[in-house]
């Protein structure tokens, strides 16, 4: 529970770090992070923390950031959203898709558009992948821009933990608002696609891996095709490794993602076989499909965040159960901007009863606060 006190919000704990810190400098007020881990046997910010605010002081103008001698107290007053053309090295401790997190959540508001060159583990197994991101995350934030061009997510070097050697490539383009939106049809499954990665380890890992993912898959639909990426030499990072990030995409444009990956080198437990890999994955996809919903469970806090940035206008988004990240961003938004959502329990359609198929969903309903860029002067 956050508490105000002299316009600054007050927040306990090392949990929710991104939401805060991101919803903080969209409103613009100034937070109070104290107890960070102080009753752990190594209190305070962890490198990867410490790693994430740098890259939120490079890309705003003007922040006041102040870190106790502890690490248990942070003080965060954030500046302008400038963006820009920038490198960062990102802390191996996280993947990049842990910074790239906030980096989608505040690209569209930033004074110049961001082009920034990522560089670290892409594939990790704490957080989305840069794959998962771009099949998950990316059309979410497309349907919120009244125009898409220049959002690119590229993977130029794979980098797998623990060593990393990864780069990545975002690109996203200013708007002055976004649109509200109106999804509540998930249409059905057409089609699955993924992609395969296999670095510094034999090539036939990944028709391995494929073929596992596929044997679940053509169990219910013919249209499946999951492509290999191989990468060699120095584009293959520094740690062996291999993993598979599977989408299915439904008649209405809604995509659902699921991924797994080996073990780290160097952890000590069993090695991972292709084939259970594969399998997993499709196992992951398979429930992320019956949760159902109109975004992909783990990017929910994404279609929350940008219906309430929208125009003065009603957005509806249809979700499977909402996760608990999901909830407390909720939450948030109140706490930040004294935004709150209608939630309605959705009925199952007719076939869904009759199978007894499909989760319990949550139809979100919002008036957008009508959030400005001012920096972007047209369009």
């Amino acid at each position: 529970m956050a508490v105000s006190k002299d316009n600054v919000l007050t927040f306990k704990g090392s949990n929710y770090f991104r939401q805060r810190l991101v919803l903080s400098t969209l409103s613009g007020k100034p937070i109070r992070i104290k107890e960070i881990r102080s009753q752990d046997d190594e209190p305070g910010l962890r490198e990867f923390e410490v790693n994430l605010i740098r890259l939120l002081d490079k890309i705003t103008n003007g922040s006041r950031i102040e870190v106790s001698e502890t690490g248990t107290l942070l003080y965060y007053q954030p500046g302008l959203l400038y963006g820009g053309t920038m490198e960062h090295e990102c802390c191996k401790l996280r993947s990049i898709g842990y910074y790239l997190d906030v980096l989608i959540a505040l690209g569209p508001f930033c004074k110049k558009a961001l082009n920034l060159t990522l560089k670290g583990v892409t594939n990790n197994q704490n957080d989305p992948t840069v794959d998962s991101i771009l099949n998950g995350a990316v059309p979410i934030l497309k349907r919120f821009l009244v125009v898409d061009d220049g959002l690119e997510l590229k993977v130029t070097k794979r980098g797998m933990a623990p060593e990393g050697g990864g780069e990545v490539i975002f690109k996203c383009p200013i708007r002055k608002q976004l649109k509200a939106i109106q999804l509540t049809d998930q249409g059905k499954v057409k089609r699955i696609r993924g992609v395969v990665y296999a670095v510094r380890v034999s090539p036939a890992i990944s028709n391995r891996l494929v073929e596992a993912a596929k044997g679940v898959f053509l169990q219910f639909i013919p249209d499946v095709y999951i492509y290999t990426d191989h990468h060699r030499g120095d584009k293959s990072g520094k740690s062996p490794g291999f993993g598979i990030t599977l989408v299915a995409e439904t008649t209405t444009g809604v995509f659902y993602t699921a991924e797994a990956m080996s073990k780290p080198a160097g952890s000590g437990e069993t090695p991972s076989v292709p084939e259970d890999v594969g399998k997993e994955a499709a196992f992951l996809l398979l429930e992320e499909i019956f949760r159902g919903g109109c975004v992909d469970s783990a990017f929910q806090s994404y279609a929350a965040l940008f219906m309430t940035m929208a125009p003065k206008d009603i957005s509806k988004c249809l979700m499977g159960p909402l996760s608990p990240y999901t909830i407390q961003f909720l939450r948030h938004l109140k706490d930040f901007f004294g935004h709150t959502f209608k939630l309605e329990s959705y009925k199952k359609s007719e076939e869904e009863e009759e199978l007894n198929t499909g989760a319990n969903k949550v139809l979100i309903t919002c008036l957008g606060i009508g959030f400005t860029n001012l920096s972007k002067r047209v369009g």
